[in-house]
């Protein structure tokens, strides 16, 4: 009995020591660390709209992702100490540049990296068609400087758009200076007026000078590489007496159409005093336009500007449309005549513009001067927003056929280079009307969507020439 006892101890104690995990019955060990990083991916591949981008890492222990694209944003993920993978959200901002960008993610585990390429497309223009535009002026005889500009306008068009801006005090560089204060960049086109003409030269004694045949301003853009850009307020004499008398007094002369009576209709008539006036006026224009063409300087000139109004009932805002498009259309060829053939002068792009509404295209077409007459046509547009321009294009391209270079002659706060080009809305230039403080000072911000970052913005733009900018046009 006693030998039986002691076999069975000798049995419970085997058997203990096996079910405790001898020999034959190992310890469960854990998952084994890797000894290297791995990648789902070594390279992202962006779309131009940018998005979020999926990027897993297997590492031996957590791992660190460090980059200096400020258009990349890395999402942490959980590191998981079981599978050693942690997945990273990968966040790319839009590309607003036409240029492919890219960079790379340095990942790190302890003592072991490992990279991963970022490339981004960048924005793709959609072609511009050009074929029916003609690669010369209309002018047969235009000077090789206009020829030049008008071809730089030509090559440029869909490619990149011309900053412009229009002098508060009419024919100094006063709001071109003030951009350049503000952004360290002057606009590349610099716009004048013939507003103050019947004050040319100005009266003895006045607080302040208007000499239209001073072209020191125009001079000093041109030589540092900005291009030329007249208008014309065309202030007309009430009556008879206040023309003979050179009657400049408050109310005598007036461009409003409801400030004034004088009528186009006579003054297309020969003989009449009317008519005198203006041939007298375009006379006087043309001493300004002779002095720049013996200087060598092309002009971009937009007479007879928004001469239809803006199709309300309220009827054409200014004298020259008051009674009509054919009124307005002779005096657009009497003005175009009288300056080339009269004065030969050769060194002007005629620019024709007018307030764009939706539904009026037939409309406004009756008031274009016809494509023998007109380099590039503009439209006027001042809107709360920097929205491409999509109804104004359309509208400008029904009334030509595709036939002329278009631009954004006036403006407020300035539609998005980016926005229209991207849109396939090409146009040569903007420009944005004078606006100044109580004493005619110019304010570039006074718009108020064009704000000091969105002018530094516009500025800086890859789709804008800046004078700094400009080829030699020389």
């Amino acid at each position: 009995m006693k030998r039986q006892v002691l076999v069975f101890a000798a049995f419970a104690s085997v058997l203990a020591l096996w079910s405790c995990g001898g020999k034959d019955n190992p310890e469960p060990t854990g998952p084994t660390a890797p000894t290297s990083i791995t990648l789902s991916t070594e390279s992202i591949e962006a779309e131009q709209a940018g998005g979020e981008y999926s990027l897993t890492v297997t590492a031996p222990s957590r791992p660190s992702v460090s980059e200096d694209l400020d258009w990349v944003t890395v999402k942490d993920g959980v590191y998981n100490s079981n599978t050693f993978a942690i997945t990273y959200k990968v966040a790319v901002d839009p590309n607003p540049a036409t240029q492919e960008r890219s960079g790379s993610l340095t990942i790190k585990a302890g003592s072991l990296t490992k990279s991963v390429s970022v490339s981004q497309k960048g924005i793709v223009i959609p072609p511009v068609d050009k074929s029916k535009i003609s690669k010369t002026p209309v002018n047969a005889k235009a000077t090789d400087a206009a020829k030049k500009l008008y071809t730089f306008l030509y090559d440029s068009y869909g490619v990149k758009t011309l900053s412009g801006v229009q002098s508060c005090a009419a024919h100094t560089n006063d709001y071109v200076d003030a951009v350049a204060a503000l952004t360290g960049k002057h606009p590349a086109l610099a716009g004048y007026d013939f507003l103050y003409l019947q004050f040319s030269p100005t009266p003895a004694g006045w607080s302040w000078k208007q000499d239209y045949t001073d072209i020191s301003n125009q001079e000093e853009h041109w030589n540092k590489g900005g291009v030329i850009c007249y208008m014309w307020h065309w202030n007309a004499p009430k009556d008879e007496q206040t023309f003979r008398n050179n009657d400049t007094g408050d109310g005598n002369y007036a461009f409003y159409s409801s400030k004034t009576t004088f009528d186009i209709r006579e003054a297309l008539k020969e003989g009449t005093w009317q008519h005198e006036f203006v041939l007298q006026d375009i006379d006087e224009v043309a001493v300004t336009l002779k002095l720049l063409q013996d200087k060598g300087i092309p002009v971009l000139f937009r007479p007879l500007h928004e001469a239809a109004g803006n199709y309300g009932d309220g009827g054409a805002w200014f004298w020259w449309g008051k009674y009509g498009p054919t009124y307005c259309k002779q005096l657009w060829n009497l003005v175009q005549d009288r300056l080339q053939q009269h004065h030969g002068l050769n060194n002007i792009l005629w620019v024709w513009t007018i307030d764009c509404k939706s539904g009026k295209e037939s409309e406004a077409a009756q008031w274009y001067p016809g494509d023998d007459r007109v380099d590039i046509v503009g439209f006027d547009v001042y809107a709360d927003d920097t929205d491409a321009r999509s109804m104004q294009y359309a509208f400008m391209q029904k009334i030509v056929d595709g036939k002329k270079l278009t631009t954004i002659s006036e403006c407020g706060n300035v539609p998005s280079p980016q926005k229209n080009f991207t849109a396939g809305l090409p146009w040569s230039w903007f420009m944005v009307w004078s606006t100044g403080d109580a004493n005619n000072n110019p304010v570039p911000t006074t718009y108020p969507l064009n704000t000091s970052s969105y002018w530094q913005e516009l500025m800086n733009s890859e789709w804008v020439y800046t004078r700094e900018s400009m080829p030699s046009l020389k």
